[in-house]
């Protein structure tokens, strides 16, 4: 849809407004300067401002500001909750099967890189540093500075756009001398450095920035900086209830038969997966019997995970106070969002990939005062295809054709939502049992007030022969079918998907028009599965 977008305007009446710091940086900034901070696996839960159990822990203070002096956004949501995908619907404005990646295997070419084009066409000086996950340089950025692939917790390797530096390391299982240099340090720290200076040292002052500046924190296996060893060690981090009693969460899709593949699906706290569990990569004892030894694991994952959460908080106010010092801070529009979000022993369950709340949401906030109001909360609905949109139309440009998602600029400058905007947003999880974590394919609508999902069980890539039967084997998880299986949450009344009411007759026509506005979407977005003849059937035969 097009939208009347005043940003422009707003910016404009601010050319001639003097600001404390560098007068005559300002006065040549005509637009304003955008910085987009990213964090892996960053979830919602681990805020202060969202306002989740573990609120009270204040784990965010930096960060939480900019929700205090701008807009938070309540349901902004990924499409693929996993990191490639999530950060390619980022970079291009378009859903997994338009981009072309679809699982961590995918990758992204400089022509593809469409964020990076379009902000250079509109005048920004462009770059990004740290993490990038996206297989291929971003060469269509001005300056690069980037983790390879996941990159290392502790003295990470970089590699600069222009540097000549290389040193001897394995990327993607090849040993060799590969472009980069080794940093000392944390990678929090190192992250903050890099952009530090080259806000400092190395940007065109003359030119309005774009910079995402992308942490590695705090992605697994959340090794945290030696000086936060003692945060939260007296505290007893608060449990969700859905670490202990799943109640009626699931279906045969996530279950299995009989709850046959309770041991299997789903990588968990405790001792219930036999195959990949949150206890041994915290190293807690695995002769300590549940519940004791889930209990011993899920306080060890949240205090090494909020210890990397800490890192990346005050390594924010680092940013911060440079822009504060330079007089840019209310000339920059910052926004600050994960690449999805992440199970915190949610259902007994850890990492990403489902399209549950906690894995689905992602958080976003965004402060400028010269545009969005301070203290406003939206429960408008966005997903990731539409930042670039919207990071785009703050620049001063339009929405390309080839992009799928909208801007919501209007919605950051009113804090209302407009009348004609999106109802319901789509999400497609494209590997199947991947990793041991072992999450069935799957994929569903949400709208503000209910979930529906189908678990049709199937690996797209056709891995390798499907083998008969039910066998559990670990190295052939991707060939496993699993029981296909709709699920339906009422979020207005279950808004922790505790109670699976797809068999209620209460609700079948809310299901049905669900099943229709799903079917719509996956056309409109070319979503569909016609060159996945065995997904297709297995689709029609539990429509």
């Amino acid at each position: 849809m097009n939208k009347v977008i005043s940003f422009s305007i707003i910016v404009l009446a601010f050319i001639t407004t003097a600001c404390a710091g560098n007068k005559s940086e300002t006065k040549k900034t005509k637009k304003p300067n955008i910085l987009y901070i990213m964090s892996d696996d960053h979830t919602t839960q681990g805020f202060g401002v969202y306002g989740s159990r573990l609120a009270e822990l204040n784990p965010t203070p930096n960060i939480d500001r900019l929700a205090h002096e701008g807009i938070l956004f309540e349901n902004a949501f990924c499409t693929n909750a996993i990191c490639t995908p999530s950060r390619a619907c980022i970079m291009t404005g378009q859903y997994s099967q338009a981009n072309g990646v679809q699982d961590l295997d995918g990758n992204l070419p400089e022509e593809r890189q469409y964020l990076a084009h379009e902000m250079k066409a509109l005048g920004y000086q462009t770059a990004v540093i740290g993490k990038w996950h996206l297989k291929r340089s971003p060469s269509a950025f001005d300056y690069y500075n980037v983790l390879y692939g996941q990159g290392d917790y502790f003295n990470p390797i970089l590699a600069e756009k222009g540097s000549s530096d290389s040193i001897a390391t394995k990327f993607h299982g090849k040993k060799g001398i590969w472009p980069g240099t080794q940093y000392q340090g944390h990678s929090s720290d190192v992250i903050t450095d890099l952009s530090l200076e080259w806000l400092k040292n190395k940007r065109d002052k003359n030119k309005p920035f774009f910079l995402m500046h992308h942490f590695k924190a705090p992605h697994d296996m959340f090794e945290f900086a030696p000086r936060y060893a003692d945060y939260l060690e007296e505290v007893t981090i608060p449990e969700p209830e859905s670490l202990w009693d799943n109640k009626n969460n699931g279906s045969v899709g996530t279950r299995g038969y009989n709850d046959s593949l309770l041991d299997t699906i789903g990588s968990s706290v405790g001792h219930r997966n036999i195959i990949r569990n949150m206890g041994m990569h915290m190293e807690i004892d695995p002769s300590i019997p549940d519940p004791e030894y889930k209990r011993l694991a899920y306080q060890e994952y949240l205090k090494r995970y909020l210890r990397c959460v800490k890192g990346v908080d005050d390594n924010v106010k680092r940013i911060f106070d440079y822009l504060e010092a330079e007089g840019l801070m209310d000339n920059t529009i910052i926004i600050y969002t994960g690449d999805q979000g992440f199970m915190l022993g949610e259902h007994d369950y850890i990492d990403k990939r489902w399209m549950y709340e906690e894995a689905m949401r992602m958080p976003f906030l965004v402060r400028y005062p010269k545009g969005i109001k301070a203290g406003v909360r939206t429960d408008a609905m966005i997903n990731n295809t539409d930042f670039a949109p919207t990071i785009i139309d703050l620049a001063g440009g339009t929405t390309p054709e080839y992009m799928q998602g909208e801007s919501f600029a209007e919605i950051l400058e009113s804090g209302q939502e407009p009348e004609d905007w999106k109802k319901a947003t789509y999400y497609r999880y494209w590997m199947h049992m991947a990793h041991k974590h072992s999450n069935p394919a799957h994929f569903g609508i949400r709208t503000k007030k209910y979930k529906l999902i189908l678990f049709y069980g199937l690996d797209y890539m056709k891995r390798g022969k499907k083998p008969k039967g039910f066998s559990h084997n670990p190295a052939s998880m991707s060939h496993f079918q699993t029981p296909a299986a709709w699920e339906f949450y009422d979020l207005s009344k279950d808004p922790q998907e505790m109670d699976n009411r797809y068999n209620d007759p209460a609700y079948a026509e809310v299901i049905t028009d669900l099943k229709n506005q799903l079917k719509q979407m996956r056309e409109d977005l070319n979503e569909g599965d016609e060159k996945y003849p065995e997904i297709q059937e297995v689709i029609n035969e539990n429509w």
